[in-house]
């Protein structure tokens, strides 16, 4: 049996009294792609960034391919696309990329910022200030500089938000092509449709627990309201 990328164990995590998550636990198998659904205020948002490693749990554990999430060579293998979507508006997209660059130490001077650059259609505006890029080329961006670390797992929250159909296609690509090398994708979403057009496996989560979990099915692609019919109320 092959180790989990994600393995998410007997979490909990608590705002004041109130348990944002109710001990959850699954794994997500490597090169596989996750749909995390859910309404409003149902926890998705704190799990990733638990996933992450960004926010901690008061119980449980995360581990990354068998290694504490909390460790700081597992946190690198991880990319977060989050609602603060991490990039500097004063900068040029050059220069953000440049900077994510040597933060993580990358070989290859200005290489892989403008692989990436051209990968998201950027590279025309390589030198152009972000205050001045829409929210879609933004989001773009900020795809780019989430994978530009190459890592082995990928965290999007709400990725789609905001972006216009080019936009939109650029991202599933680009996402298609990660599956492809064997990345591990989990995408937290509204966006039913497009969402499941990618993943191969469902999350929902109700009121901090887990509701359903399993292979994403015809039934749900034909009618992405489908799942939360059958498991969306406690």
């Amino acid at each position: 049996m092959s180790l989990a990328a994600i393995a998410v164990s007997h979490l909990w995590k608590y705002f004041g009294d109130y348990p944002a998550l109710r001990d959850i636990t699954f794994d997500i198998a490597p090169g596989t792609c996750t749909a995390l659904l859910g309404r409003n205020g149902a926890g998705k948002t704190t799990l990733l960034r638990t996933i992450a490693g960004l926010s901690r749990a008061a119980k449980g554990n995360v581990n990354i391919f068998g290694a504490d999430v909390r460790h700081q060579q597992t946190r690198r293998r991880i990319g977060v696309l989050g609602h603060a979507i991490g990039i500097y508006d004063e900068l040029t997209a050059m220069e953000n990329l440049r900077l994510f660059a040597r933060l993580y130490s990358l070989p290859g001077g200005d290489s892989p910022a403008m692989n990436w650059l051209e990968r998201v259609g950027l590279d025309r505006v390589a030198n152009g200030l972000v205050r001045e890029f829409s929210r879609g080329m933004r989001q773009r961006l900020a795809v780019a500089r989430a994978f530009l670390h190459d890592p082995d797992v990928l965290l999007l929250d709400e990725p789609f938000t905001a972006l216009d159909d080019k936009a939109i296609a650029v991202l599933q690509a680009v996402l298609r092509q990660g599956l492809a090398e064997g990345r591990t994708v989990v995408m937290s979403t509204h966006q039913l449709r497009e969402a499941l057009e990618l993943a191969t496996d469902v999350a929902l989560i109700n009121r901090g627990r887990l509701a359903y979990r399993g292979p994403r099915t015809p039934e749900m692609l034909e009618d992405p309201a489908w799942l939360y019919r059958n498991y969306g109320e406690a």
